[in-house]
C-alpha cells in the first residue's frame, strides 16, 4: 500500500509554505496518517471474519508421511503464533501470514483472547496454554510468535515471568509499549490500558532480572506510531534480554502488521534471530516510501 500525491493534492503546497526538513516531516507524517485511515476502514471490513478463533492444523500424526513417501525437512521451520492488539482479532494478520506461508512457514496459527480481558497476566497464561497446544499437535520443541501492541507485551510477560521461554526461540514484537505509553490518558478507565502505562505493577515486574532468558526478541517500533509515547518505549531495553530494536519509519500503528515492508523485516527477524546474540542491538531502520 503506497500514498502517492495524487491521493492528496495538498502535499506540493505544504512543501512550498514549510521549511524543507519541517515541511519533509509533514508529509510523511500526511503520508502516514492517510494509510493509518485505509488501513483502519479495510480492517473495520475485516473484523468480523476474525472474532471466531480459527480451526487449528492438522496434529503432528497427520504430518507423518506413509512408508515410501518424502518427509518432512528434518530443519523445518518452527510454528508461528500470531497475538493480535487491544480490542483487536486475528483478522489484523490477513496478510502476514499469506506472506510468511508463502515463505516457508508451514505452520501459523492466530490466537484471540476475549476484548474484555483485563490483565495481562491472565492473557498471557491463555497464550501460554495456547503455545503448548501447538507444540503437542505439531511435534515441535519451540515456537516464533508475533504480537502486535498488547500483544506482544502480553507473550513478553509468558517468557519472561511464566517460563514461556523455554518454549518461544524469537517473539517479534510491533509497536508494543515495552516500557509503558502515556497516549489517550481517558482510556485509564479500562484496567488492561492502565497496565500499560509507564511504572505499571505489570511494566515493573517486567523490569525486574530475567538471567537466563532464551528467548530472542525483535522490536519493531515506528518513528509515526501514533499510540506510543514516547516512540522509543517500543523498544526493549532490559540488561538481561537478547534484543534487536528496529526502526521503522514512514508508517503508522495500524500499518505495522499490515505493511509488505515490514512483512519483510518480520520474515527475516524470524529466519536470522539466533538466541546467541548480543543483547540492546539497534538493528539498520527500516523506510517505507
Amino acid at each position: 500500500m503506497k500514498v502517492t500525491q495524487a491521493a492528496l493534492p495538498f502535499l506540493p503546497l505544504c512543501r512550498r509554505l514549510l521549511p524543507a526538513r519541517l515541511a519533509d516531516l509533514s508529509v510523511g507524517l500526511l503520508k502516514a496518517t492517510a494509510l493509518e485511515l485505509a488501513i483502519l476502514a479495510g480492517h473495520v471490513l475485516l473484523y468480523p471474519a476474525g472474532i471466531i478463533q480459527e480451526r487449528r492444523g492438522p496434529d503432528r500424526s497427520a504430518l507423518t508421511a506413509p512408508e515410501g513417501t518424502a518427509q518432512l525437512p528434518t530443519e523445518a521451520k518452527p510454528p508461528v503464533v500470531l497475538l493480535h492488539g487491544f480490542i483487536d482479532n486475528r483478522s489484523v494478520f490477513v496478510l502476514l501470514r499469506r506472506s510468511l506461508a508463502q515463505h516457508g512457514r508451514q505452520q501459523i496459527e492466530s490466537l484471540n483472547y476475549s476484548p474484555l480481558t483485563c490483565d495481562i497476566r491472565t492473557a498471557a497464561e491463555l497464550l501460554g496454554r495456547h503455545v503448548e497446544q501447538v507444540c503437542e499437535r505439531t511435534g515441535s520443541e519451540r515456537v516464533d510468535v508475533v504480537g502486535h501492541s498488547l500483544g506482544g507485551l502480553i507473550a513478553r510477560y509468558y517468557v519472561q515471568r511464566l517460563g514461556g521461554d523455554r518454549r518461544v526461540r524469537t517473539l517479534v514484537t510491533l509497536g508494543t509499549p515495552h516500557s509503558g505509553t502515556r497516549v489517550a490518558p481517558l482510556a485509564n478507565a479500562h484496567p488492561i490500558v492502565r497496565q500499560m502505562r509507564p511504572g505499571s505493577p505489570v511494566l515493573e515486574e517486567l523490569a525486574r532480572p530475567a538471567p537466563g532468558c532464551r528467548t530472542h526478541f525483535v522490536a519493531f517500533w515506528s518513528d509515526l506510531d501514533h499510540i506510543m509515547d514516547p516512540l522509543e518505549n517500543a523498544c526493549v531495553e532490559h540488561p538481561d534480554l537478547k534484543a534487536v530494536n528496529v526502526r521503522v519509519s514512514g508508517v503508522g500503528h495500524l500499518a505495522l502488521p499490515v505493511h509488505p515492508a515490514v512483512a519483510t523485516g518480520i520474515r527475516e527477524a524470524l529466519d536470522t534471530a539466533h538466541p546467541g546474540e548480543p543483547s540492546g542491538g539497534r538493528a539498520n531502520g527500516l523506510t517505507v516510501a
